[in-house]
């Protein structure tokens, strides 16, 4: 049985510095994503929509290692935020946030043909209300900024202001959606010992 570990092979992408931001290139990558809008906190559409998504992630790497004898870990859970109007985008006041919920999965053993059959074996066993909403896409960040915020999310401002910054001393602009990475599961994790990549793509 071969064992994959996708966080150490990706360790730049999904295991930056708490200490400083740094400049990394997301290259193309293969993700299962959930659209939705509200603040996640209280939002039942954006737990549903996690809950489809660790179902179907778990299917595929159970498949994986059935058919083609390769043991990978499922990969952490992700969201891009953003709101209509980017100027008034503030991690204090959530409610008019919309969201990609997303889990990479890797591209060498998931192809949409095998995210089907998961889909089908999901569907008979567990039926999360989300799952028809989940959908299977590459998606290509490119250059970006990031850096590892350790603590609640409701203290994540500052954090946030430092990679703009360091975009802005560097000439860049803003290009995409606030990414954030959640390294623990914030269900079973005290709040003071949240994991959370932020990243920052700009030109």
């Amino acid at each position: 049985m071969e064992k994959v570990d996708l966080g150490k092979a990706l360790k730049h992408l999904y295991k930056p510095s708490a200490k400083e931001v740094v400049e990394v290139e997301a290259p193309e990558m293969r993700f299962l994503m959930a659209d939705g809008a509200g603040d996640p906190n209280t939002s039942a559409e954006f737990r549903e929509a996690v809950e489809a998504l660790y179902a179907l992630s778990y299917a595929l790497k159970f498949m994986v290692k059935k058919t083609a004898e390769v043991d990978y870990g499922v990969m952490p859970l992700e969201g891009l935020w953003w709101t209509d109007d980017m100027s008034w985008f503030s991690v204090d006041d959530k409610s008019g946030w919309k969201w990609t919920a997303m889990i990479m999965q890797p591209e060498e053993y998931v192809t949409r043909e095998l995210v089907e059959k998961a889909r089908g074996q999901v569907e008979k066993k567990k039926a999360p209300p989300a799952l028809s909403r989940v959908r299977f896409e590459p998606f290509h960040e490119g250059r970006a900024a990031q850096i590892m915020h350790r603590g609640p999310f409701s203290e994540e401002g500052p954090t946030v202001e430092k990679v703009h910054r360091f975009i802005e001393e560097r000439g860049g602009e803003l290009s995409g959606r606030h990414h954030e990475i959640y390294l623990k599961d914030f269900n079973r994790t005290a709040p003071e010992n949240l994991q959370t990549v932020v990243r920052q793509p700009f030109a």
